[in-house]
């Protein structure tokens, strides 16, 4: 099967367009170089009509004073001039007739017949008398030439002009034509290339979002399909690659924790004086031992809750529960956290069913109220809204601490990132409540966000209600 590529699809797009205007514009070129022929030759013809039919009468006008002087003196010389009047005015009969002109072609034959009478009179010297009809019917004649070659002339310009209108409409009717192909051939190329466009944007916006499990399939051109099997590659290796990362990760946090418990145990006993009395120097250095080894000890729990958090990002199970009861009982885990600081705990959340992971939004709230309650002033509010709307259900964090410094707000849900602005309460967190936020999130196609607040932290988790879509 044939593949067109991308610039070979743009190529004959251009070309269909360029021959469908192109023939457009040529046949509108030809209707007009048609028309001003026409034009130039319709005046040709008229005022070479006009010419000769005012020469035809001032030959006739010739003739007949011709014919008188030779009647009454008989001269050869008169009679030779009327015979030379009456050539040209023949001579200028036949230019008419040649026009082809219908409505003198009777009207010249006749002009024809009368002339030939005076000629004949003049011929037997018929008296002048008899020959004065023949001479007032040419002049006549030359007056009804002169109506009738206004009226062809007329028709001539009338027929030019119908011509015209009826090659204007076929004109018309063929640009649209020609537009309504170009606009025809410029969707599909649109079409041809925005869908594959669009499923490439989508699986690059699945690979930064760690969604490794769904192939790259592009279609259209044969460049833009290679493009996607490239991309399917890059994925089965970014696949790997966060495999291997995870098993490493694993590894390392398996391979340190036992160490360290050792290492706990021991300073657990020196700070018990189980080897024997310590000294106050010596309480100082274990101490500090103590507080490094629990601080340590916290990064390694940290990073296996963020590898646990991606390992379960695969693994989607949703269920229908009751909002509200499910937030009630979510924020319950939180209870003794915020009594100890005296905290005002309130859910704002309609009853309705929501299909999603719960167990993957249960783990969202209590690592957003645990940073809430971290960071809020003794005997504050925290308030927990949720709201459905256009099949996403709507999760905010509100509360009433400093807040993210402006210079934090891009970097707040990386891992192990903590703000400058200082918790109210002494933190024993590793910094990584936030990323496991962010990455449950986007494992079920969530999006969350800081938005803007005059009076602490306000989180924003938009969750896709497959219930309510």
């Amino acid at each position: 099967m044939i593949r067109i590529s991308f610039r070979q699809g743009m190529l004959a797009g251009f070309v269909m367009i360029v021959l469908l205007l192109g023939g457009a514009s040529l046949g509108s070129w030809l209707v007009v170089e048609h028309f001003v022929d026409r034009s130039r030759q319709n005046g040709e013809q008229a005022l070479q009509m006009a010419a000769s039919i005012q020469e035809l009468g001032e030959r006739t006008v010739d003739m007949a004073r011709s014919a008188r002087q030779f009647l009454v003196l008989e001269e050869a010389t008169i009679r030779q001039r009327f015979d030379d009047n009456l050539a040209q005015a023949l001579a200028v009969v036949d230019r008419l007739d040649a026009l082809d002109a219908k409505p003198l072609r009777s009207l010249l034959g006749e002009w024809r017949e009368w002339a030939e009478k005076l000629r004949r009179g003049i011929n037997h010297s018929t008296p002048a008398a008899e020959l004065t009809p023949v001479m007032s019917r040419l002049a006549e004649i030359n007056g009804l030439l002169k109506g009738a070659g206004q009226h062809w002339i007329d028709i001539q310009n009338s027929t030019l002009l119908a011509e015209l209108e009826a090659s204007r409409l076929r004109l018309g009717g063929q640009i649209a034509l020609a537009l309504g192909g170009a606009f025809l051939v410029v969707l599909a190329v649109g079409w041809w290339l925005v869908r594959p466009l669009r499923n490439l944007e989508q699986a690059i916006a699945r690979l930064g979002e760690k969604r490794f499990d769904e192939p790259v399939e592009v279609g259209g051109p044969a460049d833009f399909r290679q493009l996607g099997r490239q991309l399917d590659w890059l994925r089965q290796r970014l696949a790997e690659l966060e495999d291997d990362r995870e098993r490493a990760l694993r590894h390392v946090s398996h391979e340190l924790k036992t160490p360290l418990t050792a290492l706990r145990e021991g300073v657990a006993l020196l700070q018990e004086e189980v080897p024997g009395p310590l000294g106050i120097a010596q309480q100082e250095v274990v101490t500090i031992l103590q507080n490094n080894v629990m601080g340590l000890q916290r990064q390694i729990e940290g990073l296996l809750s963020l590898n646990a958090a991606a390992f379960e990002s695969n693994h989607l199970v949703r269920q229908s529960v009751g909002l509200r009861d499910f937030l009630a009982e979510t924020a319950r885990r939180r209870e003794l956290h915020s009594q100890a600081r005296q905290l005002t705990l309130s859910i704002e959340a309609p009853d309705e069913q929501v299909a999603i992971d719960a167990e993957k939004v249960a783990v969202i709230i209590d690592n957003l109220l645990s940073n809430a309650i971290d960071f809020s002033p003794d005997g504050g509010e925290i308030r927990l809204l949720a709201g459905i709307g256009d099949g996403k259900l709507r999760i905010e964090c509100i509360d009433q601490g400093p807040g993210v410094a402006d210079e934090d707000q891009e970097r707040i849900f990386e891992p192990f990132v903590q703000g400058r602005r200082k918790a109210s309460a002494p933190r024993q967190g590793s910094g990584v409540g936030l990323s496991i936020v962010r990455e449950l999130a986007r494992a079920m196609g969530a999006q969350v966000s800081l938005l803007p607040s005059t009076v602490g932290a306000h989180f924003l988790v938009e969750i896709p209600d497959e219930k309510n879509k």
